[in-house]
């Protein structure tokens, strides 16, 4: 026997549209709602883990820790950037990272409000494995980077203190 013998009358209800096989003959499901709609890739756990784990590990950092993740928690950004002083990985500042502008908002800590790719020097990935950050040889920003650091002359330094007035001779 043919496969479309044994189908029966199923191969010609899909194509003359039958009402056998129709929706309006299915009745409609109610339960839990299976389907998701996809969202873009977030990085939130990651940089949750790298704060607890490496940047603000331990007892000392911990009401620092505390702030910024409620900080995270409170953001509806998908993508998180650390801000590094420096290539030896010393937290600076949490940054949301929009992927269509390419353009960094700083959410919580200490460095420029914002920051364009022209101000990046070096980027960073999270191996939650090592739980350390390792240096990427590129360039470009993408929703797979970690962290960064900026150039040096980015940071503010310590403002000139104004010189005393001489005192004047009575």
């Amino acid at each position: 026997m043919s496969p479309s013998r044994l189908l029966g009358n199923r191969d010609r209800d899909w194509e003359n549209g039958s009402t056998a096989s129709s929706p309006a003959s299915v009745p409609e499901y109610t339960g839990p709602k299976l389907y998701k709609e996809p969202s873009a890739k977030s990085n939130k756990y990651i940089i949750h883990n790298a704060l607890a784990h490496c940047c603000l590990a331990g007892k000392v950092n911990e009401s620092h820790k505390n702030r910024i993740l409620e900080e995270i928690e409170k953001s509806k950004a998908n993508h998180f950037l650390i801000l590094f002083r420096d290539s030896s990985c010393q937290f600076r500042a949490l940054y949301t990272f929009s992927g269509e502008t390419e353009e960094m908002s700083r959410l919580a800590g200490y460095g420029p409000r914002t920051i364009t790719k022209s101000m990046v020097e070096g980027i960073y990935k999270y191996n939650s494995d090592r739980k350390r950050f390792t240096q990427i040889p590129a360039k470009t920003m993408s929703m797979s980077v970690d962290a960064i650091t900026i150039q040096g002359h980015f940071w503010q330094t310590k403002k000139p203190s104004t010189p005393k007035k001489p005192s004047t001779p009575k």
